[in-house]
């Protein structure tokens, strides 16, 4: 088999979400909405899942909501403070998730799927260390974030440096998800997205903000590279030119996609087989031309 691409530099992103955390607790209102999505998703599910397992997320709130009576969480992440407190706590890379098969109940993914260079084979790994009849839940950030940033640094290196570079990194697609979950041989998929746009001063604030989350330019393709001041400031410019409202601030769209799928078990609905219908399409739906 060939070895995926390599998108980002994962140890870039260890570096800069520890950082974050040395500076302070990291900017977290996409983990906090996150969390409380979680928790409503959890809510509509009526089962126990004494062995569960939050994976990789940058913050300890996502392991904190799945704390339960009668439940075990393991907390695995790649910085320790990302961990918190309770349970067991292991510094732990997602792409390589060091676990037996069927070991877990429950697994929860949340923000940091989008920075797996093997989405496929993450999700492999996920599928065999999933107990029969578990469920897997993922959180990732979707193609319409930062939409309108991704437009303003390209347009400003387009225009100072004569061409392009990679300086936000790519977004999984919600129509792509569902596929590669069944591909890793999950059932039962599920995805939806949550849109919503925050506000800023100016792009200087996101920037700010983005820091905060250890989630700033990552990829093996330009990252080490520092963005000119120029490019900078004609990308702030062209912001507040395109994405301003009347009252002077900027919008930043942000899409959080969410996926759900169960390890095989006998006891989950089946499709029924073709050719088991007991009535015909024509016939449900009226039409007196005959059948289709």
């Amino acid at each position: 088999m060939q070895n995926p691409p390599q998108i980002f530099d994962r140890a870039l992103l260890r570096t800069r979400l520890a950082r974050a955390w040395r500076a302070g607790d990291p900017c977290d209102f996409l983990v906090a909405r996150t969390a409380e999505d979680l928790i409503f998703r959890l809510s509509g599910v009526s089962r126990a899942f004494p062995r569960a397992l939050a994976l990789g997320s940058p913050h300890p709130i996502i392991a904190d909501v799945l704390e339960a009576p009668g439940r075990f969480v393991v907390r695995a992440a790649s910085v320790p403070a990302a961990l918190g407190s309770g349970g067991a706590l292991l510094i732990a890379d997602e792409e390589i998730p060091p676990f037996a098969p069927a070991s877990f109940d429950l697994i929860v993914c949340a923000l940091n799927l989008q920075f797996v260079n093997d989405l496929p084979g993450v999700l492999a790994q996920i599928r065999r260390i999933l107990a029969p009849d578990g469920l897997f839940l993922a959180a990732l950030t979707g193609g319409q974030t930062l939409r309108e940033l991704r437009a303003c640094l390209a347009r400003a290196q387009e225009e100072i440096e004569g061409g392009a570079s990679p300086r936000v990194a790519p977004f999984t697609d919600l129509r792509d998800l569902g596929a590669l979950m069944q591909r890793a041989g999950l059932a039962l998929p599920v995805a939806d997205c949550d849109s919503f746009v925050v506000r800023y001063p100016s792009v200087f604030e996101l920037f700010r903000d983005l820091r905060g989350m250890g989630a700033t330019n990552a990829l093996l393709a330009g990252a080490r590279r520092p963005l000119r001041r120029a490019v900078l400031f004609r990308a702030a410019k062209l912001y507040r030119e395109l994405f301003a409202d009347p009252d002077g601030k900027i919008r930043a769209s942000f899409e959080i996609i969410w996926a759900s799928g169960w390890a095989p078990h006998e006891s989950q609905q089946k499709p029924l087989a073709p050719g088991s219908a007991q009535a015909r399409l024509s016939a449900v739906l009226g039409d007196k031309s005959g059948d289709f």
